[in-house]
């Protein structure tokens, strides 16, 4: 059924600027299963398909539910750093930077709109086959590549990387976020503390470095804190404050918590499925409103925003918007929730990426 057409119009944004688009949601508020390839240590392990008993009861907080906003589309177009040249099929063709990398996409199950030369012309496939084609599981038909390429994100320099769980170390769609992050730090015009959770390689903290904030960057991979490091460096904003700390995300916060720490902004973007550097589990449907209860814990008395992404998971941005809701009851602000999308080149289509909730102060 096609959805009823909605006659606000979406926001103007600039060539290879991210842009916010308002939608309708599919009946009963169903949304696609959202399957990516965030993993660094290992691949996500299957959807959670039945309710699951919470790590611990999160008692109901008192006080009148923040405002809501939604469903919202916040889109990535074209831009000159990245691309979604075309999909379908199965799979994607990108431009990073340089080179032209074709990727599984399950979520592709349109035909492709350009001809067969396009996907063929490219630099890197990723195969899913064994290390025998090359680094990880790639193939690169025309010529070997290193493992890694200089790229850049508005202005900031880092590293690609092929890797062997098919993702190249950033995830585009995750720009709306970063530019909304910066423009809260640039507009409060006094010191931020930004917390990322499942931090990765960094792009996050060193967009809310280079505004100006204080950050403490979170990952669970001694590898991925170490590409984060590198990147600060090619970034060349390594005076800038960041901590870089493996450690399992929930143990962090619980300590933060103990110890009286707040922030003024807090990224999450946790796995449907991982383990800590010490074989701490973390299941996503059973310990995310432990998680999200002490984000809010360790806020400041004039926090900006708490912001969770979720990838890989079998659900409707309404649950993640109503735990939203219920944790920041009392908190006033705004709970907007909805899908990170990035728009294609070729014939327009939009591929959704991740579901996606943030509270905001203002």
């Amino acid at each position: 059924m096609k959805p009823p057409r909605d006659k606000r119009r979406p926001s103007k944004a600039r060539p290879g600027q991210p842009a916010q688009t308002p939608f309708r949601p599919l009946p009963g508020g169903a949304a696609p299963r959202v399957k990516s390839d965030r993993a660094e240590a290992e691949p996500r392990q299957g959807f959670a398909q039945t309710p699951v008993a919470l790590r611990q009861p999160v008692p109901r907080r008192p006080g009148a539910l923040p405002a809501e906003n939604l469903p919202l589309i916040l889109e990535v177009l074209p831009n000159a750093d990245y691309a979604l040249l075309d999909s379908g099929d199965g799979e994607k063709l990108e431009q990073y930077g340089p080179y032209r990398i074709v990727r599984p996409e399950g979520q592709a199950i349109w035909r492709r709109a350009l001809p067969e030369r396009d996907w063929t012309n490219v630099d890197a496939v990723f195969t899913g086959d064994t290390d025998e084609e090359g680094i990880g599981r790639w193939r690169f038909p025309k010529q070997p590549l290193g493992e890694t390429w200089p790229m850049t994100h508005d202005g900031i320099s880092y590293l690609g990387r092929f890797t062997s769980f098919r993702h190249v170390g950033v995830f585009p769609e995750q720009a709306p976020h970063w530019s909304h992050m910066e423009g809260l730090i640039r507009d409060a015009n006094r010191p931020v503390k930004v917390l990322n959770l499942f931090g990765y390689t960094g792009l996050a903290s060193l967009v809310a470095a280079r505004a100006g904030a204080e950050v403490t960057h979170v990952d669970a991979s001694k590898k991925a804190i170490g590409w984060a490091r590198e990147n600060q460096e090619i970034a060349r904003l390594s005076d800038r404050p960041i901590r870089w700390i493996c450690d399992d995300a929930m143990k962090f916060v619980e300590r933060e918590a103990r110890r009286d720490s707040r922030y003024d902004i807090i990224l999450f973007d946790p796995p449907a499925y991982g383990r800590g550097p010490k074989g701490e589990v973390w299941q996503l449907f059973e310990d995310l409103p432990a998680m999200a209860d002490l984000c809010r814990q360790i806020l400041t008395p004039k926090p900006l925003a708490v912001v969770l992404t979720a990838y890989s998971i079998r659900a409707s941005f309404f649950a993640i918007h109503a735990l939203m809701r219920d944790i920041f009851a009392g908190m006033g602000g705004t709970v907007e929730s909805g899908e990170l999308i990035i728009r294609e080149k070729s014939a327009g289509r939009a591929l959704s990426t991740s579901l996606f909730s943030r509270w905001v102060a203002k």
